[in-house]
């Protein structure tokens, strides 16, 4: 009896700690029920360890989705460390997901949780990548992994997962970072689209990215206008070409299922104090799951308790926070 009093203890302990590094939000009722969304948080500057708790508890207390949010964790302190490019636990949450939200950057996950996110997209299944998520992998150059050709920087096949699935990669900060901000201008062609419902004044303190190689059959619903200051009424730079901003593309890996994303190159933490972007990624939600007719005229995005976000910049993340800091109160 000892013996098996012993064992049950060190089983528990291990779940505990396990659950710790990751943080679960249980759907209350809304149309969302009985779907799962992951959010997966891993980038060094724009705070998506704060942006995905929060969004994770409106879409869960707002719209009945169950919502799993991931966090990178330093292995030797538990503590959320975004610049640990290795190590997202939690990942096997991505086998049961109806929609997995990511914001990544330079990743070189173990191929054991990687995998998970692989057979997702084979499975075709619907994303929202976010900022950084055009360059969301990369790979050490002796690294020996079935995983690697998703380094942006990958030649055999261009670009890798961002260039690949979402329809560009890295190219360049196309506004002045940290100089000039950016101001949504919907695309007149989809603004009946339904993952626009009520979305109609989109301002971020980042920058706009430059898009060179976006396929034709994508569909812009949002283009990024360069504004010459940081705040919201900043005048436009005129001289910067419009760029998409938030693009929807149809996907499949080379032996998977078609699948579809959107893409939205806004999505700093700082960005999602827009109320129409965070409605933005709830309507994307709805209608990636299938909910389409359930998207509200004007989703409820109101903040479930307090959301004050870190300005975007390496090493500017709050140190010695732990998924458990997340958690509903």
């Amino acid at each position: 009896m000892k013996a098996i009093a012993s064992l049950t203890f060190i089983l528990l302990t291990v779940l505990n700690v396990a659950a710790a590094e990751w943080v679960v939000y249980e759907g209350r009722e809304g149309p969302g029920q009985g779907k799962h969304i992951v959010l997966i948080s891993g980038d060094e500057e724009y705070r998506s360890e704060e942006a995905f708790p929060m969004l994770g508890k409106i879409l869960s207390q707002r719209h009945g989705f169950k919502c799993t949010v991931l966090f990178p964790i330093d292995r030797q302190t538990g503590e959320i460390n975004p610049n640990e490019q290795t190590n997202i636990p939690g990942m096997a949450a991505v086998a049961t997901a109806d929609l997995v939200i990511l914001a990544l950057r330079f990743r070189e996950l173990p191929d054991d949780q990687m995998k998970f996110f692989v057979d997702y997209l084979k499975a075709g299944k619907p994303m929202i990548a976010a900022r950084t998520s055009t360059h969301a992998f990369q790979y050490s150059r002796n690294r020996q992994s079935p995983y690697a050709n998703f380094d942006w920087r990958n030649r055999d096949w261009p670009g890798g997962f961002g260039q690949q699935l979402l329809g560009e990669t890295w190219v360049n900060h196309h506004g002045v970072h940290n100089g000039e901000s950016a101001r949504g201008v919907i695309e007149g062609l989809h603004m009946k689209h339904p993952i626009l419902k009520g979305v109609k004044d989109i301002w971020g303190p980042s920058d706009v990215y430059g898009i060179v190689r976006l396929p034709n059959t994508a569909q812009i619903l949002v283009h990024g206008l360069t504004l010459k200051g940081m705040q919201p009424d900043s005048l436009p730079n005129y001289d910067k070409a419009l760029m998409p901003m938030i693009w929807l593309k149809d996907y499949q890996l080379p032996d998977g299922q078609p699948g579809m994303g959107l893409t939205t190159t806004i999505g700093a933490a700082v960005d999602l104090e827009s109320e129409d972007l965070r409605r933005l990624f709830v309507n994307a939600a709805y209608w990636l799951t299938g909910l389409t007719g359930e998207i509200p005229e004007r989703a409820d995005v109101s903040y479930v308790g307090e959301f004050k976000p870190t300005h975007f910049g390496f090493n500017a993340f709050v140190k010695g926070r732990k998924p458990a800091d997340f958690e509903l109160k």
